[in-house]
């Protein structure tokens, strides 16, 4: 019996990776809806090839249009959420870019589906309200990041009390060697080249600022339910270990493969089988040497950014997040300077009285607050 599939973001990075693994199972896998947020001409491609039963723009450009085998196309966020509902899908893929992931994420575990999570910002502003509607509906949230689908891996047939501490490795990114000076001013070209990962705009950034990192932490305190202060984050330039656990016995346990995403996609996919593919194996004498070393804080502040709103918790991290948003839209944009970000960051974290336990609404106010204060000139 086939898996049917629903992908949120699918001309994304992740979507289309999503898509080759499905390629490679089409015994095991049937995609039955696709949303993109603007890029109608990659949208009708996939459509064309997979047919899906339902297809989504959810800010198409003026005179798009899609000829589906599903009738007419959709549009507006609502598409999103009656694709994350949609009662022939059996496992959504949630890929959308930022807190736009969250509502869809949400809507999908309600009516329990499970959810296989790719868009971090959802648990990170949203994290307590996910966990409890997975719980409610008896629905799972399966991590597609590298770094927590490795975590993961780790704890299979580990009991979750023996858990000392996890450790999730970084690249880098592209300016892991410059000084804080040089990165400043650093070009939207530079800070786009990543030395590991092909990726998004947004999230390369993200890594150039180890945002992501940081982000990335407040998703491991929800999907395991680690305290921040039992996560650490390490600079592994080679992205060869994608995390680590360490036990109460002392032992260390770690995920190590190529950096492909599709693993970790294809894992989250056929949870809990490991089904052959036809990626690269890793050879350990070819890779050589892996390093490992503390980031630097100083350079890179927004990591010390996310690990304050980690721990203070409440809606400080949605603010946070809507925050950088804005902030690294602006960059791309070429309108601030890259040194910037995270000053714009702390200033709408800084202005900010937290909220205990919002609900979607007040998260969503919450959000468009900080948005529209990281856009302000400062």
């Amino acid at each position: 019996m086939k898996t049917r599939i629903a992908i949120l973001g699918s001309t994304g990075s992740i979507g289309k990776q999503t898509l080759e693994v499905a390629d490679w199972f089409p015994d095991r896998l049937e995609v039955v809806a696709l949303t993109a947020r603007s890029d109608a001409a990659a949208l009708q491609a996939q459509v064309e090839r997979y047919r899906p039963r339902f297809a989504a723009l959810t800010d198409p450009p003026p005179g798009a249009s899609l000829d589906t085998a599903c009738g007419r196309l959709h549009t507006g966020n609502q598409a999103l959420i009656d694709a994350a509902t949609l009662p022939e899908a059996d496992l959504v893929i949630v890929s959308v870019v930022g807190t736009a992931g969250l509502a869809p994420a949400l809507a999908a575990l309600e009516a329990g589906k499970n959810v296989a999570l790719a868009t971090k910002e959802a648990l990170v502003v949203g994290g307590h309200l996910m966990t409890a509607a997975a719980r409610k509906a008896g629905a799972t949230i399966l991590p597609i990041d590298s770094e927590h689908s490795a975590i993961w891996q780790c704890l299979r047939g580990n009991f979750d009390t023996a858990v000392e501490r996890i450790v999730l490795t970084a690249s880098g990114g592209p300016f892991v060697d410059r000084s804080r000076a040089e990165m400043a001013s650093a070009s939207v070209d530079s800070a786009l080249q990543h030395p590991t990962w092909n990726m998004g705009g947004k999230i390369t950034i993200d890594s150039a600022t180890l945002m992501n990192k940081g982000l990335e932490v407040i998703e491991a305190k929800w999907l395991f339910g680690i305290p921040a202060e039992r996560i650490d984050v390490v600079v592994h330039r080679q992205s060869i270990i994608h995390s680590l656990t360490y036990f109460a016995d002392s032992s260390v346990m770690a995920q190590m493969g190529i950096p492909d995403m599709r693993l970790p996609i294809q894992y989250a996919l056929f949870y809990p089988e490991r089904l052959p593919n036809r990626l690269e194996r890793l050879d350990l004498v070819r890779c050589g040497t892996l390093t490992f070393e503390a980031p630097d804080q100083e350079r890179f502040p927004c990591l010390r950014l996310a690990f304050a709103a980690a721990e203070a918790g409440g809606s400080l991290p949605c603010v946070m997040s809507a925050a950088n948003e804005e902030a690294v839209d602006l960059f791309l944009k070429g309108r601030i300077p890259f040194g910037q970000i995270a000053e714009r960051v702390e200033r709408v974290m800084n202005a900010h009285t937290s909220l205990s336990d919002p609900d979607l609404s007040v998260i969503m106010e919450a959000d468009a607050w900080a948005r529209r204060l990281a856009r302000a000139a400062p």
